[in-house]
This record gives C-alpha cells, sequence and structure tokens, in this order.
C-alpha cells in the first residue's frame, strides 16, 4: 500500500498525509471513508499548528517604509503524543472490516502519525467466498520521524505610525512529477505603543497580531493505483487564523526577547477525487469523487523567542507550546 505524502517548503516538509486507500476500499466505500476520518487527523491537527506559526520576531513594528523579508522554519513535534498516534478501531462500527487475530474485538491502530505495524484486517462476504487480508497502513513514526516541518518565504512593510502588514508565500512546487504544493497568506501587526507620547524610551512595545495562511497540496497517483480508473488523486487544503498579543524589549542593540499568548484556528479538508472501478462484494460499481475528510481545530499558544540583530541581517528562534508545540527559526533581511 503506498503512501502519500505531501512535501511541503524547501527541505521537503509535511502538510498533509494520506495513503492509497486502495486495500481499505476492497470492504467499501463507507469503511475506507471512516477509517481515512481517525487516520488522517492527528496530521491535519499538527500541521495546522505548524504552518499558523512564525508571524512575529517582535512587538515594535516597523516605521514607514521599513522592511524584512524573512525565510521561515517550523518543526512540530509529536514524539511524546502517544494520544495522536493510535485511535480504537471498533469493528462493530465498520460495515465490512474486521481483524484477523481476534475478530470481533476493539484494538489500537496507528494514526498517520503513529508506528503501530502488522495489523491485519481482513473483509469477507455473507457466504464466505470472497475473502481478502491486508495490513492497515502504519504512520510516521514507523519511518522514524517525530515531527512535521513547514517551511516558506515571508515579507513585512511598515505602513502607517505603528501598523505593519506582512505577507507569506511558498510557490507551488511540484515533486515527482505527481504532487505538488504551495501556500500563501496575509497578516497585520499594530504597535499600540507607537501611540504613546513615550513610546521612543519605552523598554518595551506591545502589538496584536492577526494572521492567515492557505496550503494546497496535490497528489495524483493514477499510474500507481492497483484500482482502475482515471484522473485519481487527493487534493489537500489547509487553512489557518492566529489571532496573538505580543510583547518585546527593544531600544536594546544587539539582542531582543519577545513573547506572545495567542489563538490558532484552523480547518482541513483532504478530498479523494477521480474515477474508481473495482470488483468485489462490497465496491463493484464505478465512484466519482469518493469522499472528503475534514478536520477542524482550534487552541490557545503561547510562545517565548530571541531577535539577533547584525545589521541588515537578523536571527530569531522561538518556541511555541500549544496541542502540538513547535520550534521556528527564522532567518532575516531588512532595514528599520
Amino acid at each position: 500500500m503506498k503512501r502519500i505524502i505531501f512535501a511541503l517548503a524547501l527541505v521537503s516538509v509535511f502538510a498533509g498525509r494520506a495513503q492509497d486507500l486502495n486495500d481499505i476500499f476492497v470492504s467499501g466505500v463507507a469503511d475506507a471513508e471512516r477509517f481515512a476520518n481517525a487516520y488522517l487527523a492527528p496530521v491535519s491537527e499538527a500541521s495546522i499548528y505548524s504552518i499558523s506559526n512564525g508571524w512575529y520576531n517582535t512587538a515594535d513594528a516597523k516605521s514607514l517604509g521599513g522592511f524584512e523579508i524573512s525565510l521561515i522554519g517550523n518543526i512540530t513535534g509529536f514524539k511524546n503524543k502517544d494520544d495522536k498516534k493510535a485511535f480504537l478501531l471498533d469493528p462493530a462500527e465498520y460495515e465490512n472490516l474486521d481483524f484477523v487475530n481476534n475478530p470481533g474485538q476493539a484494538r489500537m491502530v496507528a494514526t498517520g502519525l503513529g508506528d503501530i505495524e502488522d495489523v491485519t484486517v481482513f473483509v469477507e462476504d455473507e457466504s464466505g467466498l470472497f475473502r481478502e487480508e491486508f495490513n492497515l497502513p502504519t504512520g510516521l513514526s514507523a519511518e522514524d520521524l517525530n515531527f512535521i516541518p513547514s517551511g516558506y518565504l515571508q515579507g513585512s512593510v511598515g505602513l502607517i505610525k505603528g501598523l505593519e502588514v506582512k505577507a507569506r508565500f511558498l510557490p507551488k512546487i511540484k515533486f515527482d512529477d505527481d504532487a505538488k504544493i504551495g501556500m500563501f497568506g496575509a497578516g497585520l501587526q499594530y504597535d499600540f505603543t507607537k501611540m504613546l507620547p513615550a513610546d521612543k524610551v519605552l523598554p518595551v512595545a506591545i502589538s496584536a497580531v492577526i494572521g492567515y495562511t492557505n496550503l494546497n497540496g496535490e497528489y495524483d497517483f493514477t499510474e500507481s493505483s492497483t484500482i482502475d480508473g482515471s484522473d485519481q488523486r487527493i487534493d489537500a487544503s489547509f487553512k489557518t487564523w492566529n489571532f496573538s498579543a505580543v510583547v518585546s524589549t527593544k531600544n536594546i542593540p544587539v539582542i531582543n526577547f519577545y513573547g506572545g499568548v495567542g489563538y490558532i484556528t484552523g480547518k482541513s479538508d483532504i478530498d479523494l477525487l477521480g474515477t474508481y472501478e473495482a470488483n468485489g462484494p462490497f465496491f463493484s460499481e464505478t465512484v466519482v469523487d469518493p469522499f472528503s475528510v475534514s478536520e477542524s481545530v482550534s487552541g490557545v499558544t503561547a510562545n517565548l523567542g530571541t531577535k539577533l540583530k547584525l545589521g541588515f541581517f537578523r536571527l530569531n528562534a522561538e518556541y511555541n507550546i500549544s496541542e502540538f508545540s513547535t520550534f521556528t527559526f527564522g532567518v532575516n533581511f531588512g532595514f528599520r
């Protein structure tokens, strides 16, 4: 069973993960959809948290005409998230799918983040004439991957007093002729301390930041599919919002510190598209665009970071604490 990994950003990362559901399809579309929802949900959640970060590296908004161009990378870990690596598969909730060992009994199986291997299931018709066995897919941990990276280019420009606009972008990148992914986003930052007469001598700045991110990916597996059909592909869309309050030190020549609290909300939609034709007791007709898997996520976040300024060149690093914690690193070039 081939797994599908949407590579994200400059050094290949993951925004969503799915597998070719050829085997699961044998048990019918309803079972395949139920399994895909449970299997992909933690991957979608981690990806939403990953791409939502990195909107700021200071609360001190740029002055009119000031700009900064950044290359930002995020590493979202799940090594200790055992509750996200597995889910309980109860055959009673499936129409045709059951375990080879101890049939009828619920057991834990891997999500797209997990590492539970060699779980064999079967489908069988009422007459017992048709039976097929196959292994359920494992996840990223089984491949010694305990994080989901993301990355993109980001720019920010200072406008009127206290207001800064931001944009992030990852051009559509194609991988192995059958997968492609791209990203865009926009944000605003407003520095409230710029309104105060003593702004120039205050030791800290306080800002509000709003950022929107949209990630889209596509994987075409028509040629590798074992099910007859056409235009077989997975389309993935991730849309997130980040609302944050930020405070940072300022007026320190080389190094500054910043931190924030925020709220992240997002939604993922992963669509299995195309035409599928198969012969079996549960799936014997042509199915077009079988199903979609959606996941909504929201949660509070908090981060601490530092920024090093060496003329036009700046470096920043931060750690974000949330349901899926993220380390963010930025290489920045700018002018105040």
